[in-house]
């Protein structure tokens, strides 16, 4: 059997005169005059096919059908204020979901304050976490699988894609304790011309192995690269044990490890850009609320916009 549908404005009517149980008082409550209340009762009445209030003189009551009707009733205006509420709250960017990209190392710099900010702003938006390197970060913005990626060295070949820097800093070189050139404060990148290099391998970040690579080879050399490894920390682990030494953003210091040692490079020009990068289609008012978040609070950072 079919179920009538019950128009919503009919409802409202009805649960109204249900409460006061007087025509003229329902209808001031609900700013009508009390011929078109009466007419969206009897439309109501209709389609439930059964009467819905006792009529006498100077009195109403609900009926059977009306005191069964009027707990659903109820519910059902409450579940659409709540769903109005809610799509209000999505649309305006205070409430929802942000799905969110992050380099492991930016837990060491950026992603702890931007979190902070952003929560304390929109604390009913639902924030889902997920570290993975640049590579698959522009991927998973591709496969909208993410709204918001915080990477290394963003490619300069993206057209769907925006970025914003939210960082630059310079490079270290990362070198065990007991290397020869730990004792220096101040190490020439030309020094590591003959050691074994551990690296990221270059299908996780390309641009930022390419600037690396180039580094080196502005020093006069091409490093020999014995050993990759996926996550800064396990970088440090192996060139902890002697495998070899490495090149990595500053904020690696950050990474406490007996064995191994961290030296500024010559030249100091030398840094590494973290951004932020989103869809440039996306109609997502979170992503634009991150977005702002970053500009009011951009740490240590001079941003810039730039796609493509």
């Amino acid at each position: 059997m079919e179920r009538p549908e019950l128009p919503l404005p009919q409802l409202h009517a009805f649960v109204v005169l249900a409460e006061e149980l007087h025509f003229g008082r329902a209808a001031a409550r609900l700013g009508i005059a009390q011929p078109p209340l009466s007419q969206q009762i009897r439309r109501l009445e209709d389609k439930v096919g059964h009467a819905l209030f006792t009529r006498a003189p100077g009195r109403i009551t609900l009926t059977p059908a009306g005191s069964e009707l009027l707990p659903a009733a109820r519910r059902a205006l409450t579940d659409l204020a709540d769903g109005l509420a809610a799509a209000r709250a999505v649309g305006s960017g205070s409430a929802g979901r942000l799905r969110i990209g992050f380099a492991g190392s930016l837990a060491l710099t950026v992603l702890p304050g931007l979190l902070r900010t952003f929560r304390h702003q929109f604390p009913g938006v639902h924030l889902d976490i997920h570290e993975m390197t640049t590579a698959p970060q522009i991927a998973a913005l591709h496969d909208k699988t993410i709204d918001i990626g915080l990477l290394r060295e963003p490619p300069s070949d993206e057209t769907e894609l925006g970025f914003r820097t939210v960082l630059s800093e310079p490079f270290v070189a990362v070198l065990p304790s007991t290397h020869p050139l730990a004792t220096q404060r101040t190490v020439q990148l030309a020094q590591f011309a003959d050691s074994p290099f551990v690296l990221m391998p270059r299908t996780v970040g390309p641009s930022l192995h390419d600037q690396i690579i180039g580094l080196c080879t502005s020093a006069g050399f091409t490093p020999r690269i014995v050993q990759h490894a996926v996550e800064w920390q396990t970088v440090c682990a192996l060139v902890e044990t002697g495998l070899g030494v490495s090149l990595a953003p500053a904020s690696i210091r950050r990474i406490r490890l007996k064995g191994v040692a961290f030296r500024r490079i010559e030249p100091r020009t030398a840094r590494t850009r973290v951004a932020v990068a989103w869809r440039e289609n996306d109609h997502n008012p979170l992503v634009r609320c991150l977005l702002a978040a970053i500009s009011q609070d951009p740490p240590n950072s001079t941003p810039s916009r730039s796609s493509g």
